[in-house]
C-alpha cells in the first residue's frame, strides 16, 4: 500500500504568522501524498467578539448556535482555510481547500442532546474515501477545515482532531495512513511542568498504566482515546508533537501504537 500522511494543526500555529509559515514550509517538504486538517477556534472567538457574539464553551467544547455557526463557517471555511491554501500555493503545493460538504467528503449527524445541547455540532458518520482519493490521484493536496454536513443541507461544526482521525480511518481502505497531531508541546508529557519530559512511546498497555498513575489527565485523555480508536480501525501510526516531528532530524515526539 502507498503511504498517506494526515497532518492536523492546532490553533496556536494558525494564530502565529511565523509559526504558520514555518509549519507550511515543513509540510510542503514532507514527501509523499498528504492531507492537512486545521481548526481555527481562537480566530473564530476573536472575530465573534468583534461582532458582539459571545462564545460559549462547556468542558472545552464550543456551543454552536445558528449565529456562531455563521461565524465559524466564515472563519474556518473562508478566512483561515483560504489563507492556508494561498500560502501553500506560494510554496508550490497545489492545495485545494475543503469543508466536509465539498464533494460530499465528510457526512456527520447533529450531536444528540444529552446533558448539554451543543447546537450545530456534528459527529462524523462517513468519509467518502474514493472521492477524496480522486483529488489525491489528480495531484491535489486537500486542506480540510473543521466543518462537515449532514447530507440535508445543514453545515455542522466538528472537532478537527476527530476529522483528522476519521479521514485517516477512511483512507486506510486505500493507503497505509499515518496521523501527525501537531501542537505547541514536544509530545505527551510525563510532567506538564517539564516540557522535555516527553513519553516517546505509548501503547495500549502503557496507556492504562499512565491513566492509573494520573500522568495522563484532562484534555489529553479524549485525544489519546481518539488515537487508539484510529489505530483499532486501520490507521498504521499516530504521532503527537510539535511541527519539527515532520523532519527526519527530529525523533523527540510521542508515537502511539497498539
Amino acid at each position: 500500500m502507498e503511504k498517506l500522511s494526515i497532518i492536523k494543526i492546532g490553533g496556536n500555529i494558525i494564530e502565529d504568522e511565523t509559526s504558520l509559515h514555518d509549519f507550511l514550509k515543513l509540510f510542503s517538504n514532507l514527501e509523499g501524498k498528504k492531507i492537512l486538517v486545521h481548526g481555527g477556534g481562537k480566530r473564530a472567538t476573536h472575530i465573534a467578539s468583534k461582532l458582539g457574539i459571545e462564545s460559549k464553551m462547556i468542558n472545552g467544547r464550543r456551543v454552536t448556535d445558528a449565529e456562531t455557526l455563521e461565524v465559524i463557517t466564515m472563519v474556518y471555511g473562508g478566512l483561515v482555510n483560504k489563507n492556508v491554501v494561498a500560502k501553500l500555493q506560494a510554496l508550490n503545493i497545489d492545495a485545494i481547500g475543503l469543508t466536509g460538504a465539498d464533494i460530499n467528503s465528510i457526512t456527520s449527524e447533529k450531536r444528540p442532546v444529552k446533558d448539554v445541547d451543543f447546537g450545530f455540532v456534528g459527529d462524523v458518520k462517513e468519509i467518502a474515501h474514493n472521492s477524496i482519493d480522486k483529488l489525491i490521484k489528480a495531484d491535489f493536496t486537500p486542506v480540510f477545515c473543521a466543518i462537515t454536513h449532514d447530507g440535508n443541507g445543514q453545515l455542522l461544526n466538528t472537532n478537527a482532531d476527530t476529522i483528522a482521525s476519521t479521514i485517516a480511518v477512511g483512507m486506510s481502505k486505500i493507503y497505509e495512513t499515518s496521523i501527525y497531531f501537531c501542537f505547541e508541546l514536544n509530545g505527551v508529557l510525563r510532567d506538564f511542568n517539564d516540557k522535555n519530559s516527553v513519553i516517546k512511546l505509548i501503547n495500549s498497555k502503557t496507556y492504562q498504566k499512565l491513566l492509573e498513575d494520573n500522568i495522563i489527565t484532562d484534555g489529553m485523555i479524549p485525544k489519546l482515546d481518539n488515537c487508539f480508536d484510529a489505530l483499532n480501525h486501520g490507521v498504521s501510526k499516530v504521532l503527537i508533537g510539535n511541527t519539527s516531528m515532520l523532519t527526519k532530524e527530529n525523533d523527540f515526539f510521542t508515537t502511539i501504537t497498539l
